[in-house]
């Protein structure tokens, strides 16, 4: 397994969080309320900002492996 794959889970789950949202839908009850998945929307929020984080990490640690290797 690749040391990059680890980035690609809060991807594959804000993936999964957006398909959930779309295939549970959304209705509008007898009495009038709004009956939705809202709860998936920050929850893929909050896996992509820590997908773009362990990016951001994992680029940084690169830069300074190379950096350090080139001594």
């Amino acid at each position: 397994m690749k040391k990059y794959a680890l980035n690609l889970i809060p991807f594959v789950i804000v993936l999964g969080c957006i398909i959930g949202f779309e295939i549970i839908g959304s209705e509008v009850l007898p009495d009038g309320t709004l009956d939705e998945p809202f709860f998936l929307i920050p929850i893929a929020f909050m896996f992509f900002a820590i997908g773009i984080v362990g990016v951001i990490a994992r680029v940084i640690s690169i830069y300074i492996k190379s950096k350090q290797s080139s001594k």
